[in-house]
């Protein structure tokens, strides 16, 4: 290991630091320093786009409980284990019929390039599953590729017009998003494109920050009317969701519900952004982990537990992420992060380019800057045209099949002929506050940590 010294530009290597008797502050780090030093140097927040990135209880603290004596796993390749989840049954007339419970979650044009959206499209209808659209509308290429399109309906209402709302499969109404609830959307001035600034009816170049709220929203009485609306222009043919970031995720999922939601999506602070502040994004929110059991616990209260559907994003990476939401009571889904990682994100061929830009392969977030080399989170139009979008679409769907085939290997192992038959019975925590927060036991023993008395 080598650091680098800001005082006198040499390096110093482990054995070295030691040997001089240095010591690294805990709380004023190398990451805090340069953070204060840049700060003091600017004067201007850290914009950056990605996730949380602080270590956070999440899926990684969980495990099944495979079976074998007291439970009977299914046969790997003879025994069939469903996959298709329906969503938006509870009042539209034409519900979403998916063939897996993984959707992609919305990224708009703007902060993706067309080609990435288009990917998307492309991926998700391969596989039959969902793509959204993302804050500044719904492009040409996006609905012919989409399958399965989600229109998402945000405070910005960039783009917004009812011949798209008809056009769409499902409306998401957007209130919050797991990196920066409480806050709105940026998109700089450098990514705001000719068509970008037509689409969303905005001076060309110029920086755009999206509000924080809807602007007829005075209160959760005001949703029901905004439901209402969106149901009479779309003939309640269409199911609507909506969208929270986590934070009180059991008050927002009551009033959710009460309002007339087909549909619940709850992103936890490891969702993905392209453009927020820092200190947003880190400091902002709750675990994904410890959001859906709040979410799970007031649907059920409600009695409407798989009857209006709960969506669970931020942070899905593998099988066992699917496995393990849907054991806690998620009905699917989304990626977001992952899907543009899967399109060609942060892809080592592009190593050179991403240290010209003072990143690195794997490390790159500076998103809202739209100097992408992978050409999906730009609108540079010789950066775009590098990304493939048949290809790009076509290493999306294998991605989400290896996802949903993963989902089955550990549903069979539990026994399960449906993915959807996972329950938190299958699971156990290796961690005290990842059992506190999914509300299941820890390992070897039958303790709930904040509940009395022995596991339900």
């Amino acid at each position: 290991m080598r650091v680098r010294t800001e005082m006198n530009d040499s390096f110093l290597d482990a054995d070295a630091r030691a040997t001089l008797g240095l010591r690294e502050s805990a709380t004023f780090d190398r990451p805090t320093i340069a953070a204060i030093q840049r700060a003091a140097r600017t004067g201007i927040y850290d914009i950056r786009g990605w996730g949380a990135k602080r270590p956070l209880p999440h899926f990684d603290d969980l495990l099944f409980l495979g079976a074998s004596m007291s439970r009977y796993p299914l046969e790997g390749y003879r025994e069939r284990c469903g996959t298709d989840v329906v969503l938006g049954d509870r009042h539209a007339k034409h519900p979403l019929h998916l063939a897996i419970p993984v959707t992609i979650a919305g990224m708009s044009f703007g902060a993706l390039s067309g080609q990435a959206k288009e990917a998307l499209g492309r991926g998700a209808s391969e596989v039959g599953t969902s793509t959204t659209t993302g804050d500044g509308g719904m492009t040409p290429e996006e609905r012919t590729q989409s399958k399965h399109l989600v229109y998402q309906y945000l405070p910005s209402r960039y783009g917004m017009n009812p011949d798209d709302l008809r056009r769409a499969d499902a409306i998401e109404v957007v209130l919050g998003q797991g990196a920066k609830p409480g806050g709105g959307g940026m998109l700089l001035g450098q990514k705001i494109s000719e068509r970008v600034a037509r689409m969303r009816t905005l001076p060309q170049g110029i920086d755009q920050r999206s509000a924080c709220r809807h602007p007829d929203w005075t209160g959760p009485d005001d949703l029901t009317i905004k439901i209402n609306e969106l149901r009479e222009i779309t003939d309640w043919e269409k199911p609507i969701y909506v969208k929270v970031g986590a934070t009180r995720t059991y008050y927002d999922v009551k009033l959710a519900v009460h309002a007339g939601a087909d549909v619940v999506v709850v992103d936890g602070m490891q969702g993905g952004t392209a453009a927020t502040q820092e200190v947003f994004i880190e400091h902002v929110g709750i675990p994904t982990l410890a959001a859906i059991p709040q979410a799970v616990q007031a649907l059920r209260e409600l009695g409407l537990h798989r009857k209006v559907q709960l969506i669970v994003s931020g942070g899905i990476r593998s099988g066992a992420d699917v496995a393990k939401a849907l054991a806690l009571g998620a009905d699917a889904v989304a990626i977001g992060t992952a899907a543009l990682i899967a399109l060609g994100d942060n892809d080592p061929r592009y190593a050179r380019e991403y240290e010209e830009l003072g990143s690195a392969a794997g490390f790159y977030d500076d998103f809202q800057d739209g100097r992408d080399p992978a050409g999906i989170n730009t609108q540079v139009p010789e950066l775009a045209a590098r990304l493939d979008p048949v290809l790009a679409g076509r290493r999306l769907a294998n991605y989400l099949r290896v996802l949903t085939m993963e989902t089955q290997i550990i549903a069979r192992a539990c026994g399960k002929a449906h993915v959807l038959h996972l329950e938190p019975e299958d699971l156990v925590a290796v961690t005290i506050e990842a059992a506190a927060m999914a509300r299941v036991p820890l390992a070897g023993t039958d303790w709930i940590p904040g509940q009395h008395g022995a596991a339900l």
